[in-house]
């Protein structure tokens, strides 16, 4: 007969406690495991106290919080919760989320930067991507209103060359190699660099590459527009700006508008109007780049400066290095899918997916940048644990960390969860993972496959099936990273992790919502999502 522990007490500040939502939470959480039966430390590490520090905030009366920073919810949910906040704050919660680094800023930097009138650019937020760019012009006409812009209220990106998207440098590429086998319904390449000198980078951080878009899109736009090859305008050569500076995908606004004020038909000048304002009358506009803004009225031609002008710039790409700089100094790798896709008979292709798996030939120099990764890096100590959740190109960072674990000799046991559609076709890196196991840097591999049998499985399956030992390694102070798809395959884990501490922590879901506050507040649960 199994004997049911015995209910204890657990202490909960209330909500108008003069602490911030992730202080609270991170109390709580204190709270619950010190009043537990397994009990808990009674002092707290150098990251546990800046955690309970006041926030900081620039003497508008906000308190630093910030329970939108959320990748998995919603643009209209976390501008609920921004409600009635300073706004600086509504404009970080317009904001994707992800930290991601692209902008140049994390969220809550960029929000700063356009609040304090640093940065006039409103559409560096790729994840939000019009969404985010619609919401932040709705609080500009706020900002333009004159609100008071307090001091220091923005950082300004790094400008050492090779640190930030501003100051690009040179990187060689090297080569490509497929990592699929056979006939894999997937596309992904192993992608190498040589990087110049000078430029490092560590184990967890991102690389941005300046990619250059198809040329048989850019032939087929300049044709559209009636443009020969070799067209001008204000002295530049068109096809070259179209080729490595206009970004061609997702159709801008302003694109809309500039077709509203030129089509002849009233109806189409009606339709382009709803388009600009986030309308969707052809029920296609979450699929209509440039080219098929353009051929929706094939009769409308625009003068060839005001289309350059409407178009938003091309931005770059950044992927999560998939090396270590102690593994190959002075190279670095990518895990890249090749994005391509139909619709209405035409083949999209990723601009920078592409153009690293096919089109850029060997031995060729582009413009390249290293993103420091926004909190996302291994324990400063290789004694202790991690746990990585990484299906598909979310394994990148980690055969990093496991590169960067091996070379230092690191003991502290490491347990990755990977999956994909089949064992056969889709297992990146399989000889280098079991390398790993043999020599004992790698503890524990479970893998997770899709298309392999009747049912699917998934990474958060398999966490489930292990859930008891997980949770030890939670207790044994190991940290939680996760890397891949925010929407998905991330909010799928995070929530499978909460209900794997439940249960075995055998607490209520507020219980563990505050242990697992309390872990991301001691920067033990970490991730790399876009």
């Amino acid at each position: 007969m199994s004997v049911q522990p015995a209910p204890f007490f657990v202490p909960m500040l209330p909500d108008n406690a003069p602490f911030t939502a992730e202080q609270r939470a991170w109390l709580n959480g204190f709270f619950a495991a010190v009043f537990s039966p397994q009990g808990a430390p009674t002092s707290l590490s150098s990251e546990q106290a800046a955690a309970l520090m006041p926030a900081s905030s620039p003497g508008d009366g906000d308190d630093g919080a910030a329970p939108w920073h959320d990748p998995t919810i919603p643009l209209n949910e976390r501008m609920d919760m921004a409600t009635g906040r300073p706004l600086r704050r509504r404009m970080m919660a317009a904001m994707a989320q992800q930290d991601c680094g692209q902008c140049g800023y994390t969220c809550e930097d960029y929000s700063n930067a356009i609040f304090a009138r640093k940065e006039e650019r409103l559409n560096l937020c790729q994840p939000g991507g019009k969404d985010t760019l619609r919401m932040l012009k709705k609080l500009a006409v706020e900002l333009d209103g004159g609100e008071a812009v307090p001091t220091a209220a923005a950082a300004v990106p790094e400008s050492a060359p090779g640190r930030s998207r501003e100051h690009p440098v040179d990187a060689v590429f090297l080569s490509r190699t497929r990592l699929n086998k056979g006939a894999s319904a997937k596309e992904t390449w192993h992608v190498e660099f040589q990087l110049p000198e000078g430029l490092d980078y560590r184990a967890g951080d991102s690389f941005g590459v300046m990619p250059i878009n198809e040329p048989s899109l850019v032939d087929a736009v300049m044709e559209r527009l009636g443009l020969p090859g070799d067209a001008m305008t204000d002295g530049k050569c068109i096809r070259y700006l179209l080729l490595h500076e206009k970004a061609l995908g997702a159709a801008p606004d302003a694109l809309f508008t500039l077709l509203a004020e030129a089509a002849s038909d009233p109806d189409e000048k009606i339709k382009f109007a709803r388009m600009a304002e986030g309308g969707d009358p052809d029920g296609d506009l979450d699929v209509t780049d440039v080219l098929a803004a353009l051929e929706k009225s094939p009769a409308t031609m625009l003068d060839a400066g005001a289309f350059l002008s409407a178009l938003d710039p091309l931005h770059p790409r950044l992927y999560s290095i998939s090396s270590s700089p102690k593994a190959a100094p002075g190279r670095l790798s990518l895990t890249v899918d090749a994005v391509r896709y139909d619709i209405g008979g035409r083949s999209r292709h990723g601009v920078a997916s592409t153009f690293l798996a096919e089109r850029i030939a060997g031995n060729t120099a582009l413009p390249v940048y290293v993103q420091k990764a926004h909190g996302f890096a291994l324990p400063s100590s290789g004694d202790v644990p991690i746990i990585m959740v990484g299906p598909g190109t979310g394994i990148a960072p980690f055969r990093a960390f496991l590169q960067e674990r091996l070379a230092t000799d690191a003991k502290g046991g490491a347990w990755l969860f990977y999956g994909h559609q089949k064992r056969e076709n889709d297992f990146f890196y399989e000889d280098e993972l079991a390398a790993m196991q043999n020599v004992g840097i790698l503890t524990k591999l479970s893998l997770a496959w899709s298309r392999d049998g009747d049912r699917k499985v998934y990474v958060q399956d398999k966490m489930r099936e292990d859930a008891a030992e997980l949770y030890a390694w939670l207790e044994r102070g190991a940290h939680f990273y996760i890397c891949g798809d925010a929407k998905r395959m991330a909010a799928d884990v995070d929530k499978t992790l909460h209900a794997i501490v439940e249960q075995h922590r055998g607490c209520d879901a507020s219980s563990a919502k505050a242990y697992i506050a309390e872990i991301k507040a001691a920067g033990r649960y970490q991730a790399d999502v876009y």
